[in-house]
């Protein structure tokens, strides 16, 4: 992960943390759990997760593939008490070789959308749950994720910052390095659980209201800078879409912008 371009500030949001709390509260976890926390980025859903298992029995497995959110997820919890946090540094589709016994849940928040290969990394999570375990992940980015109501405000927001990057830096966006991972709809999210072996248990549409701060903290992170504007170094991607959301925001009269959380429970078929 690049430096200073992760997800830190926006994780800090209320609206953000709302979201992982919902997903934490309808998967029912209980005291001494084991659980992972795969793509745990700088600890935001670990901290939650230790406060819900904890007692001296409990243990969350931090599992993230960047050296630099995980030494951030470490100092962010260096004052956890009453439940043991081991971080790992590792990737979601080799799951099974650095969590060698079963576990009692596995949360994957915010980030299955960035796995182009979600078949190999179901059936990771599939060996490393114990038979009566569950899968939660949750999401912002599939195909939904945009109310109607905020279709203008996006719109707004990408031809704003297209300009922005035309003007002040004079290049655009390559096209031909979009990355080739589309966009899921909710029924497709679906099916692909179903496929792989999995039962939904519970599933919900979370609607969040964005203010103009949780834009600009997005427009820092560095997957978002190169999945909105490929091939644009990220200094000149971030700055470009935080004028662009600023001058869509004054434009619109906005004071926040809906977006959407697909929210599901799992459990092994």
């Amino acid at each position: 992960m690049s430096d200073g371009f992760t997800l830190e500030k926006f994780a800090r949001h209320p609206f953000y943390q709302e979201v992982n709390r919902r997903l934490v509260a309808i998967t029912g976890l209980h005291r001494g759990q084991c659980v992972v926390d795969l793509g745990a980025g700088t600890g935001a859903v670990t901290r939650l997760l230790a406060e819900q298992v904890a007692c001296p029995e409990a243990e969350v497995i931090a599992v993230e593939p960047s050296e630099s959110a995980l030494e951030a997820a470490r100092r962010n919890l260096e004052n956890m008490q009453d439940a043991v946090v081991r971080f790992v540094q590792g990737s979601a589709d080799k799951l099974s070789q650095f969590v060698k016994k079963p576990v009692d849940a596995i949360f994957f928040c915010n980030a299955i959308h960035l796995v182009p290969e979600k078949e190999l990394v179901l059936k990771e999570i599939q060996r490393t749950l114990r038979i009566d375990g569950t899968f939660s992940f949750n999401t912002s980015f599939y195909d939904g994720a945009e109310p109607p109501e905020a279709e203008q405000f996006y719109r707004k927001w990408m031809v704003k910052a297209l300009r922005a990057l035309k003007s002040r830096y004079g290049i655009m966006p390559d096209r031909t390095r979009v990355e080739a991972r589309h966009r899921l709809t909710e029924a497709e999210y679906i099916q692909l659980l179903e496929e792989n072996g999995f039962r939904i248990q519970k599933k919900e549409v979370m609607t969040v209201q964005m203010p103009l701060g949780g834009f600009e903290d997005i427009s820092r992170y560095n997957l978002w800078i190169e999945g909105v504007l490929p091939g644009v170094p990220l200094e000149a991607g971030r700055d470009s879409l935080i004028v662009g959301a600023r001058e869509a925001f004054k434009e619109l009269g906005l004071k926040t912008s809906p977006r959407n959380w697909l929210l599901v429970v799992a459990g092994r078929a």
